[in-house]
């Protein structure tokens, strides 16, 4: 479900900013307005972000081999970051430099209105994409706010999708006040002052996106809640008595890789030990789903306290 509502949401917001994009180059061109220029190339660089998403995604469902024996599911967290990089290049510093230029240079905004038209309607497009990315998070979510969500996301499509969306919101909020406010007081430095503004938004949206992105590159494990439910399910009260240690990390957005070592007694013999583990295996994958590749050790019950849990 989750791959799937990722696509359409990725696939509603490369239809809105392409039809966006071209619709802020004609205002751009009536109207010489640096916003309406910035928004423009804005549009652009989401068009192709989220045409990087989808390649990310094909490359993905590749299968593994004696090279790559887990897979190829982080394909999506390196196309994952090269949009932050794409966001923070193309999109933020050139509004940066197009704003600072305008400052420097003011001119005023001729035709505003159709500056102001394109934007309301790339705000009603915008809009409807944003909507389509916050119903594929919902499932996701999980009762975390929407902070917490893309913080913690392993699925880097709907973060994304949701911080283009929510900043290109107010992306267009800011280009319309910069338009406005120059054709209210006759001064085009305005404009300017809102193309700044955008590139800050980009500029911000893109370093959150390339942290996160990073953490997942790197190999980010489970939460806490996946973790205790992990350790829950390994112990059976039986032949797995405790839990010695144990480790996760993401190699996919809903592929996590769970190693556990595990105290057993010393009595027992191979036969019970391996049917306990392959017990155990079913419990965590029901207990947490994403948990598709599973590795159990067993270990003798020494004196001593256990080594701290972690993910």
């Amino acid at each position: 479900m989750s791959a799937g509502g990722s696509t359409r949401a990725v696939l509603a917001a490369l239809g809105a900013n392409a039809g966006i994009a071209v619709s802020k180059f004609v205002a751009f061109a009536f109207s010489g307005s640096a916003s309406m220029l910035a928004e423009g190339v804005h549009s652009i660089a989401d068009s192709g972000n989220q045409i990087l998403l989808l390649i990310g995604g094909k490359q993905a469902k590749k299968k593994p081999d004696p090279e790559h024996p887990f897979g190829y599911g982080r394909e999506r967290f390196v196309y994952a970051f090269l949009v932050s990089v794409v966001l923070f290049s193309l999109g933020g510093l050139f509004a940066l430099y197009e704003g600072w230029h305008k400052i420097v240079h003011p001119r005023p905004v001729d035709d505003w209105y159709w500056a102001a038209g394109v934007l309301v309607f790339a705000a009603v497009l915008e809009g409807s994409s944003f909507r389509t990315a916050v119903k594929a998070a919902e499932g996701l979510r999980k009762g975390r706010s929407w902070i917490g969500f893309i913080r913690h996301a392993t699925t880097p499509e709907l973060p994304v999708v949701l911080l283009e969306d929510s900043g290109a919101l107010l992306g267009l909020a800011l280009a319309l006040f910069g338009v406005l406010t120059s054709v209210a007081t006759g001064d085009g430095r305005w404009d300017g002052v809102g193309t700044v503004g955008i590139g800050l938004l980009l500029v911000t949206a893109a370093l959150v996106l390339a942290v996160e992105m990073k953490s997942l590159l790197i190999g980010e494990g489970a939460g806490r809640r996946d973790v205790a439910a992990i350790r829950q399910a390994v112990v059976d009260g039986g032949t797995v008595l405790d839990v010695i240690h144990l480790r996760t990390m993401y190699l996919g957005p809903e592929e996590l890789l769970v190693t556990v070592k595990v105290a057993v007694p010393d009595d027992d013999s191979a036969g019970q030990v391996a049917k306990a583990i392959d017990a155990a295996e079913v419990r965590i994958r029901a207990a947490v789903p994403e948990a598709k590749v599973i590795y159990i050790e067993p270990d003798v019950r020494r004196p001593g306290p256990l080594p701290e849990i972690t993910g």
